[in-house]
């Protein structure tokens, strides 16, 4: 398992891409952003197109065939169930903050929804790559509700790191290898 940790734009999922289909497709990629305005459709599309424009990989696919590798599953609020339905496929999850949103947005039990995953990714045996955002750097949130969202997104971060045997953080673009 690999979790990449970085914050808004900051190259997370092209590299967390990169890293998925340095293995046998077809590549398996969670969803788990909602579109609910036209900003999120852009920003899912840009994804989506990005996916599918991919240039040739390590292993010399061409552009066609490693779009016709990818699916999509969109799992906003069951990500262990999205997971553990593909046991045998790498699997690309974009993104645990977003997921991690629909939860406490819907009121759902964090700490349960967490273990639950934990479990799943520990029955795994094939590659897992994580996306997931840093969102302590910044600044305090002004709202109870901003605290408490960015001390979960941090508990729920070092849990998966604690699980990953690599965790790389992202910098404009660039990876820097914490683990």
């Amino acid at each position: 398992m690999t979790l990449v940790l970085g914050g808004a734009r900051s190259g997370k999922s092209r590299y967390a891409e990169e890293l998925i289909v340095r293995h046998a497709a077809p590549w398996i990629y969670i969803a788990t952003a909602q579109a609910f305005d036209d900003e999120m459709r852009a920003r899912i599309a840009e994804h989506q197109a990005r996916r599918h424009n991919q240039g040739s990989n390590n292993q010399g696919r061409n552009d066609q065939a490693r779009n016709d590798h990818w699916r999509t599953i969109e799992a906003p609020l069951d990500l262990p169930g999205a997971i553990a339905q593909e046991p045998a496929r790498p699997i690309l999850v974009d993104c645990l903050t977003l997921w991690l949103t629909t939860l406490v947005l819907g009121g759902h039990d964090i700490q349960a929804a967490t273990s639950a995953l934990e479990a799943v990714l520990d029955s795994r045996q094939t590659p897992i790559v994580l996306v997931s955002n840093e969102v302590g750097l910044g600044i305090v949130p002004e709202t109870r509700l901003g605290r408490s969202f960015r001390d979960d997104a941090g508990r729920l971060n070092q849990r998966m790191a604690a699980r990953a045997r690599h965790v790389l953080f992202m910098i404009a673009g660039l990876p820097m290898t914490l683990k």
